[in-house]
């Protein structure tokens, strides 16, 4: 099958996904209709939920396994859409539709290269395509459900839009409640000790807060303060004001040790954090797969986003089809060229990795 019959194809696909609602844990009707795609392919599949996964038929226990993953739930359009969202238009080179750059049109490239290998014998590694649930919610039976049936991945691709370029860190997150304390009362009374005005060490200490390890790629780890919340009447000091700090986590650090320092070290009182399981990712710019990227002209760089590769123990390369910029934007959209390009580019670099060519 030819490189324009296979890009037709998955186009196809993505035209249906795109019509199929399927927010975040949702996902049933795209999860059918990624079965359905694959086995008219002559695939055999598993499911669990709404996550689909397959193995390479040479399937063999003494090789390294490389995942393939990329996921088929959305967001919810945004508001200031002025198409239908659900309507899968090709308009002057570009296809629209919810969910059509982040990531759908990253699973049917990866889906169409695993089709392509599927069946090959003699590659270095076996290879699991994991179409997977629940990724923009961060939800309990996504990609990190599935690592219990999985055997142990040994590297993985994660498609994401990243133009096709190389994202071989990403930032992990780990988000804080944290509460600044004081005296309440009436405001016509002079108090001292007011949670509001208390406030303010506790915000320029955030502010200035400066981690010692810098990455190559990912830069800093970047503290921000972004929710402030205190009082209920104009007359009445509380006695409390609540903050809410994101914290974009480089690969230097782990979310454990961001929150140990926070608890230790903040001028107020840090609540325990809500997640510590979205740790940053990476892998070396020396491992194979990507240096086989780079033999290519593919660059590499740090992603500041978060996607599933948190949930991964393994070295991961965030690569995909489309731009990272028009994720959850109004009227997403993808250039048909890119997908047909980004199937070639799958294929080449998996050609490189799993055979040395």
């Amino acid at each position: 099958m030819s490189i324009d019959t296979k890009a037709q194809k998955a186009i196809q696909l993505l035209q249906s996904l795109i019509e199929t609602q399927s927010f975040s844990s949702e996902e049933e009707g795209t999860a059918q209709l990624i079965t359905t795609w694959l086995e008219d392919a002559g695939i055999t599949l598993s499911r669990k939920r709404n996550n689909i996964y397959a193995f390479n038929k040479h399937y063999d226990a003494s090789k390294p396994l490389l995942l393939l993953n990329s996921h088929h739930d959305t967001v919810f359009p945004n508001k200031g859409y002025t198409r239908d969202p659900y309507n899968a238009e090709i308009k002057d080179g570009k296809l629209y539709g919810l969910g059509s750059n982040d990531a759908g049109a990253s699973l049917v490239g990866l889906l169409t290269a695993f089709v392509h290998f599927y069946d090959q014998a003699n590659l270095s590694h076996n290879i699991v395509i994991v179409a997977s649930a629940e990724e923009e919610s961060s939800g309990p039976n996504g990609l990190n459900s599935m690592l219990e049936v999985l055997p142990h991945i040994d590297v993985a691709i994660v498609g994401e839009p990243t133009l096709m370029n190389l994202a071989i860190a990403e930032k992990g997150l780990v988000v804080f409640n944290a509460e600044v304390h004081g005296t309440a009362g009436h405001a016509a009374h002079i108090r001292e000790n007011m949670a509001i005005y208390n406030v303010v060490k506790s915000l320029n200490w955030f502010e200035s807060l400066k981690f010692d390890k810098v990455s190559e790629v990912l830069g800093e780890t970047k503290v921000t303060v972004t929710q402030i919340n205190a009082g209920s009447q104009h007359n009445v000091v509380p006695a409390k004001v609540d903050l809410v700090i994101d914290v974009r986590v480089n690969e230097h650090y782990t979310n454990q040790e961001i929150a140990d320092y926070f608890v230790k070290n903040a001028p107020c009182d840090v609540i325990a954090p809500r997640s510590l399981r979205l740790n940053s990712s990476r892998i070396p710019k020396e491992h194979a797969l990507v240096q086989a990227g780079i033999a290519m002209g593919r660059e590499t760089y740090g992603s500041p986003t978060l996607s599933d590769q948190a949930c991964l123990s393994c070295p991961s390369l965030k690569l995909g089809i489309g731009d990272s910029t028009r994720s959850h934007m109004a009227d997403e959209f993808v250039y048909i060229h890119e997908i047909e390009e980004g199937i070639q580019l799958y294929i080449e670099l998996l050609e490189r990795f799993l055979k040395g060519k």
